[in-house]
């Protein structure tokens, strides 16, 4: 398993990316999914990961700077037939250890409120994550949950 900076429009990215997007739109009502297209994980402040393993690429995410010591987590996703290796750890670890380098002290992340987002949800809290209110340009609604971890 490898982790490393990547370019969110490379062709190796699309294929899961896209799934990813069509994916995150299509458990939530229109106006409240938040997911990052390739455009907005290259935008600037936004850091771009992939983890790959042997068979190519496993997952992605994103790290999305809010302040000078605030940031965000972005569009986490691993492919649907990697899951339950320990990928999403391995990648919400990466992006912990990089926002404490960084010498962010808080992080934060909104997701969905569906039985969908329950095993993201349970990933979250188990490493340390709880429940918060609306944070940056978010509103509160019944279709999103938010989140954030004091570091």
């Amino acid at each position: 398993m490898e982790i490393r900076q990547d370019d969110p429009s490379a062709p190796h990215v699309a294929p899961l990316l896209a799934e990813h997007v069509a994916e995150q739109h299509g458990n939530v009502p229109p106006g409240f999914a938040f997911a990052l297209d390739a455009n907005g994980l290259s935008a600037p402040g936004v850091t771009f990961w992939t983890l790959t393993d042997g068979t190519g690429l496993a997952g992605f995410v994103a790290l999305k700077q809010l302040a000078a010591e605030e940031g965000e987590v972005k569009s986490m996703r691993v492919a649907a037939d990697r899951r339950g290796r320990g990928y999403g750890h391995a990648l919400l670890d990466h992006v912990v250890a990089t926002a404490r380098r960084r010498g962010y002290r808080r992080l934060y992340l909104e997701t969905g409120t569906t039985a969908f987002y329950d095993a993201a949800i349970a990933l979250y809290r188990g490493a340390g994550f709880v429940d918060c209110g609306p944070f940056a340009d978010y509103a509160a609604s019944p279709h999103n949950r938010f989140l954030t971890l004091a570091l």
